[in-house]
């Protein structure tokens, strides 16, 4: 039967400058607010997505190629680091097959294709453009997730609830703000806090909040989650799926199935995923001078704001009591520990915050597949191609 589907592709979005969050997945499996790029698009397309072939380590049976298409198909082609509003949505749900949708800038934004359209295996002739004059949302940067979180929380807040009716606040549980709270059926919720008075706030199925939280929105606690005891977590703040978090949280994200379980602050920062801050970790979002902080890229330095917290990549781990320095860039992989503040860039792999020793690959697999234990998992053999070629290329 002939397929309607979205196909991701990242050519021409540069991902390398969403270091370390791109090593090992796709811009558009980033989360961002509650929901990751891709679960925006399919849910407000209504269509299956798959990717691309990038002809790169993360290729995997899911990808295609154009020649994939057949008679009858037809392609939404989109950039993997753009996040769908309605309004964008309905201006490509209504491309037709060889029509390519413009910003305001005149750069590409979605492509419909066909079989007839297709030129060679990384080329396709277009027939026709149309201009978006709206404002769009996409993700350049790491600093960019926490920099759109607090709009992403209030837009997937709309769409997760749409003809939905919230589980009763559980009693003993104190609600304050004008705001909305959704509590999905099988959250357990108890004698916390939550205002709402600045944003929305989504409890998911499975997610345990235990008494003393306060939680203020924007926040979105993900599917299985466990805020514990005590814990104060400030809006614009997303705990992902299967994370563990106490302490002090603001406007930060955490990518799922990651742990900030004890005291210490967070703070304007992205965690990737299978990631664990020890006991004190604290990391700074602000310079002491109040000057503009500046972050490690591939590229060089960028000068972001005044305040930026730790952009910490996946699988990686900080030992007890871990200063983390305004805007640190912590690669895949590490083990970081050590006296004094970090310093801004911490390389994929090291052993220690300084990046001379290496985190041998057969022992930090090994640890890996004892955290996915602790959550009920287990790593994959296309998660071990995934690390194993990220160790041999960093």
């Amino acid at each position: 039967m002939p397929q309607q589907r979205i196909v991701f592709t990242e050519e021409f979005c540069q991902p390398e400058l969403l270091f370390p969050f791109t090593l090992c997945r796709s811009m558009q499996d980033i989360r961002v607010g509650m929901l990751t790029i891709r679960e925006k698009w399919e849910r407000m397309m209504r269509l299956p997505s798959v990717d691309k072939r990038q002809n790169d380590y993360k290729d995997s049976e899911c990808h295609v190629d154009f020649d994939g298409l057949k008679t009858g198909d037809s392609w939404w082609l989109l950039h993997g680091n753009i996040l769908p509003t309605p309004a964008l949505c309905k201006a490509i749900r209504s491309l037709q097959n060889g029509d390519c949708l413009l910003d305001k800038g005149g750069s590409a934004l979605a492509y419909r294709i066909c079989k007839k359209q297709v030129i060679s295996a990384h080329k396709v002739k277009m027939l026709r453009s149309i201009s978006f004059d709206q404002e769009i949302h996409s993700i350049v940067y790491p600093w960019d997730i926490v920099r759109l979180n607090a709009w992403a929380l209030q837009e997937d807040f709309k769409l997760l609830t749409a003809r939905k009716k919230s589980s009763p606040v559980p009693k003993g549980t104190r609600v304050s703000g004008r705001g909305k709270l959704f509590i999905e059926k099988g959250a357990s919720i108890n004698v916390a806090t939550i205002n709402t008075q600045d944003g929305p706030v989504y409890i998911a199925n499975k997610a345990t909040v235990m008494e003393g939280a306060l939680l203020r929105g924007p926040l979105f606690i993900g599917e299985g989650a466990c805020v514990k005891m005590g814990a104060r977590l400030y809006g614009a703040t997303t705990i992902g799926p299967y994370c563990t978090v106490g302490g002090e949280i603001k406007n930060s994200v955490l990518q799922g199935y990651s742990n900030k379980a004890h005291d210490g602050y967070l703070g304007d920062a992205v965690i990737g995923t299978w990631c664990n801050l020890g006991a004190g970790t604290t990391n700074s979002n602000i310079k002491n001078t109040g000057a503009p902080v500046k972050v490690w890229t591939l590229q060089g330095e960028k000068e972001v704001g005044q305040k930026c917290g730790v952009m910490m990549g996946d699988y990686s781990q900080t030992a007890i009591n871990t200063s983390i320095n305004t805007g640190t860039v912590i690669g895949v992989g590490c083990n970081v520990m050590g006296q004094g503040l970090t310093p801004a860039y911490i390389p994929c792999f090291s052993w220690g915050q300084e990046g001379i020793d290496r985190y041998q690959l057969p022992k930090l697999l090994e640890a890996i597949g004892r955290w996915k234990q602790f959550k009920g998992r287990s790593l994959s053999d296309f998660e071990e191609r995934i690390i194993t070629t990220i160790y041999k290329k960093y």
